[in-house]
């Protein structure tokens, strides 16, 4: 009879580890203490490079896969492009198909205008995003900059709202 409450026991435990494992991959990670945090955020796309900078100095480099088409700026929806200039971390999305994302605030002031002129809809929904696997070399994104999942996870961590992005060419 003693040998029964044992077995319970070890159910139980097994139940709870199934749901932690579980809990885990369907909340994202919190965010760093403030003095941990990137205040800036750079991209660089011939590099295929991102950084996380605080107070001016790199904290965090990553590679990063670009849109389909990754020379020149973003014009226009479905353009597969991925745009450059100045923008900021908009939203955090926590349910992405990408695992998690950050929006940047594309488009801008200047890209709504260029858009206008040209007669053609900027498009949008710009993130950095995880979901590249490993050992990918090829640009895939509609426009967005993504990297893997453990690194987005990463950047989660440091990354609030409002961060500011720079993208270069």
């Amino acid at each position: 009879m003693s040998a029964r409450p044992g077995r319970l026991h070890r159910a139980a435990a097994m139940l709870l580890a199934l749901f932690a494992t579980d809990a885990a991959a369907k909340f994202p990670p919190e965010l760093a203490p403030e003095a941990q945090r990137a205040d800036a955020i750079r991209v660089y796309k011939a590099a295929r490079k991102m950084e996380l900078l605080r107070d001016g100095r790199v904290i965090r480099s990553y590679r990063v896969r670009l849109g389909g088409v990754p020379t020149g700026p973003k014009r226009e929806q479905g353009d597969q492009r991925t745009p450059e200039g100045e923008y900021a971390i908009s939203y955090r999305n926590a349910a992405s198909r990408f695992h998690l994302s950050l929006r940047v605030s594309y488009p801008n002031a200047d890209d709504l205008r260029q858009a206008r002129a040209r007669g053609v809809d900027p498009g949008g929904d710009i993130m950095i995003h995880g979901g590249t696997p490993p050992g990918e070399s090829r640009d895939w994104t509609e426009g967005c900059v993504a990297v893997s999942n453990a690194e987005i996870e990463e950047i989660w961590r440091l990354v609030p709202l409002g961060t500011p992005v720079r993208i270069d060419p």
